[in-house]
């Protein structure tokens, strides 16, 4: 066993509705390993450094490999994803704090609630209406400069950093966030989509939408797949200027 050792501070919380408290492992240092290998060493014995008996961490994850955004966390202060974050990245001379994001109800301990993320998925109509009932036959071509475009927006799963880390973002507040707004964009456009778009952006006219945005440029900051999400917010702005003063033309 390596005699090196990782210090890990875990924000703790039992259930929605307790109080929170702070935890102490510690696990012996091995190369190239991520955050979540650490949380399952812990899990293992579940023995604080102070050597009480506890209970198992509990956290979200899924594909391990930065696809399924569930295992969103606040890793010494940076949101980040734990199954792409790696210990030898990390200064390992000093304790590692791992929290859950902060901007979710907790459900207990690394685990967040992200329900509200679909909610606004679902009240921003971000998808591609179809009938399904009968055979369409193939879809709309689209270019192959939207299809570059549309590609890269496709990225987003839905793992909440970008929320995490928006000054405007907040429990308290309607405002959808980069992931809803990116993903009205994406929509917009494919050909069956524009046929619908009108009524996505009047939700991003709405309580909410795209004109809270404060433009702090966070959220592309901290994208774990690179989407240009500031790109995908500039042009929703536009859309939905122009559905404006096309609106007010109209009268």
């Amino acid at each position: 066993m390596s005699e090196k050792q990782i210090r890990l501070k875990i924000k703790r919380q039992d259930n929605p509705h307790s109080e929170w408290r702070w935890e102490e492992f510690s696990i012996a240092y091995r190369p190239k390993i991520n955050i979540l290998t650490g949380l399952m060493e812990i899990r293992k014995y579940s023995i604080t450094v102070e050597g009480k008996k506890t209970s198992p961490i509990v956290w979200e994850s899924s594909c391990l490999e930065n696809l399924c955004g569930a295992c969103s966390m606040v890793i010494n202060d940076r949101a980040r994803q734990a199954c792409s974050t790696l210990f030898d990245d990390l200064d390992l001379s000093s304790t590692i704090t791992i929290e859950p994001l902060s901007k979710f109800p907790v459900i207990r301990d690394l685990k967040v609630d992200r329900s509200k993320i679909f909610a606004d998925l679902k009240r921003a109509k971000a998808w591609v209406e179809i009938d399904g009932a009968f055979d369409l036959g193939p879809s709309p071509r689209q270019d192959l400069k939207t299809q570059d475009i549309r590609y890269k927006l496709s990225g987003c799963m839905s793992c909440g950093l970008c929320m995490e880390v928006c000054p405007q973002y907040s429990r308290k507040n309607a405002f959808l966030g980069a992931a809803t707004i990116n993903q009205v964009q994406f929509i917009n456009l494919h050909p069956i989509g524009k046929m619908s778009k009108e009524q996505r952006l009047n939700v991003m006219m709405g309580s909410g939408g795209v004109q809270d945005c404060g433009n702090a440029q966070n959220c592309v900051r901290v994208c774990p797949r690179e989407i240009p999400l500031t790109e995908s917010i500039a042009n929703i702005n536009r859309e939905t200027t122009w559905q404006g003063i096309l609106g007010w033309l109209k009268r």
